[in-house]
């Protein structure tokens, strides 16, 4: 919607310095990217103020702070410029104010923690859609508008593209949105102006300790999304409250309902949700019993892993939340698969091969559990950790496979900048620590070192492929290389298996001839 440079400097909490006329339509970041007669909002960077790239775009007006008008004078810039103190602090507002508030005419669900949003989103995706509703998802794997992908780039988009997606939303019918809500997105404003309806928490364990100096600084810019003195706090949250986190966080929130998957109580806490009668087959497909409120609800999931039950549940107990029936949302999960979560590759081969997303010590320890559990012979996992993020948990890590695993190659995740042979050290600094442990291997290679885990296996052991999951490059030094760990697992296995002896029967292949 087109409005006046005076009337978004209002909303802004600004000072307009030139025509206060002037109309804008839209708002973004990129200089590159920024739409004719759109708000530019030039915001200090790590290197460069973006009021620098000003000139080289079609904006109508700029939103920028008092350093940055600085530099637009200096420039000789003419068109009007909001001066706002903070601009993040106001960008969310800003943006939905340009969007025609989009999310007010949305059923918005956000998810936080640790581990499981992404998984926890697509289930409550395909749950809600199961339930006729048309739904929007925004997370790490993308976006995407009633099952259609969307490209984008965060796991939670910068306010003015978010706000724009909503609107987006809106337009093509959309009526519920599910989105994850990272750190990240909470501390620097991704999210402001805009209107959960609910919220879930699902876990919080050690990870961007690179962002965040302490845990609790981590845990406190997460609670800005239940907070009840949080402008984004919505009515109604649902909290699993398995450690001692999630209680700290139902302590904090407003409204909220408890999901516990172990017991019907935790600590003082009574869950409105718990787990009954888990069962996990041989396949690792899983089936449970959700006590909702009262209610029991039969839930079948094809995806192995004591987590993926709590996932589910929280799935569950947010649709109920916003008043969606639980029965027929559960229907909707059967048969859900997560890219790069717990996916299986099969090209034939008689071991278990699975890639999964785990980067951090809680997740690299759950997923070996679960395959452990599942595996009758041994244990092999192909692990790195990223560059240039929270180097404390490597070591961690390291120690978590080291103490799971029968066979731990280290290799390379994403080096981004950083000396990989270091981040390489550090895991295996944490492994070796371990008494027992497994044998470890250095290979920075990473499809050598997925090879060499493939040329390992016997029948009955499995392999884990843990880091990058749904990812399809991989950064080295400013350079994204293509890499699909889906794609190298199943390249290796058919590699081995071509290389194989055939032992099929001489004399049925002279009869297959005749």
């Amino acid at each position: 919607m087109n409005m006046r440079v005076a009337e978004v400097a209002r909303i802004a909490g600004g000072t307009v310095h030139g025509d206060g006329d002037v109309l804008v339509h839209g708002i973004g970041l990129d200089s590159q990217e920024l739409a004719p007669g759109a708000l530019f909002a030039a915001l200090p960077g790590t290197r460069n103020h973006g009021a620098r790239f000003a000139a080289d775009t079609p904006a109508a007006a700029i939103l920028s702070d008092a350093q940055g008008f600085e530099l637009l004078a200096q420039a000789g810039e003419q068109r009007p410029v909001i001066v706002v103190e903070d601009i993040r602090a106001i960008l969310g507002q800003v943006s939905s104010a340009l969007y025609n508030n989009p999310s007010q005419h949305l059923c918005v669900i956000g998810i936080t923690g640790t581990s499981g949003k992404t998984t926890t989103s697509y289930l409550l995706e395909a749950g809600l859609m199961h339930a006729g509703l048309h739904v929007g998802l925004i997370g790490t794997t993308g976006t995407r508008i009633n099952g259609t992908k969307v490209p984008t780039q965060l796991t939670t988009p910068e306010a003015p593209k978010l706000q724009e997606l909503f609107a987006r939303m809106v337009e093509q019918g959309v009526t519920h949105v599910v989105m994850e809500v990272s750190s990240h997105a909470l501390a620097l404003g991704r999210v402001g102006g805009t209107k959960f309806d609910a919220a879930g928490f699902s876990n919080l364990t050690q990870d961007h300790l690179d962002f965040h100096p302490t845990m609790e600084d981590y845990f406190e810019t997460k609670a800005k999304l239940f907070d009840p003195s949080s402008e984004l706090s919505p009515e109604k949250s649902v909290i699993c409250i398995d450690d001692e986190w999630g209680q700290a966080m139902f302590a904090r929130a407003k409204h909220p309902w408890a999901l516990a998957s172990k017991s019907s109580q935790e600590g003082d806490v009574v869950a409105n949700y718990f787990v009954e009668d888990a069962q996990t087959n041989d396949a690792g497909t899983q089936h449970f019993t959700l006590n909702a409120r009262g209610r029991r609800i039969a839930v079948d999931l094809n995806m192995p892993g004591a987590f993926n039950i709590t996932n589910a549940s929280l799935a569950i107990a947010l649709a109920d939340a916003v008043g969606v029936d639980a029965d027929v949302v559960a229907e909707g999960l059967a048969t859900v698969g997560v890219p790069g979560r717990m996916q299986r590759i099969d090209a034939g081969q008689d071991f278990i091969a699975v890639v999964d997303y785990a980067h951090k010590p809680a997740a690299v320890a759950a997923v070996l559990d679960t395959i452990r559990a599942q595996t009758p012979g041994r244990v092999a996992v192909v692990l790195g950790a990223g560059g240039n993020r929270d180097a404390s948990k490597r070591a961690l890590m390291g120690e978590a496979a080291a103490s799971r695993a029968d066979l731990l190659i280290v290799s390379d995740d994403n080096p981004r900048d950083e000396d990989p042979s270091q981040i390489r050290a550090a895991i295996m600094e944490g492994a070796e620590a371990v008494d027992d442990g497994a044998q470890i291997v250095e290979e920075g290679d990473r499809f050598a070192a997925i090879r060499k885990a493939v040329q390992w296996a016997t029948p009955g052991d499995a392999i884990v492929v843990a880091g990058k999951g749904h990812e399809v490059g991989q950064l080295i030094r400013g350079v994204q290389h293509h890499f699909d760990d889906r794609e190298a697992l199943e390249l290796a296995i058919t590699e081995m298996l071509q290389s194989q002896p055939n032992t099929e029967d001489p004399s049925n292949q002279a009869g297959d001839n005749a």
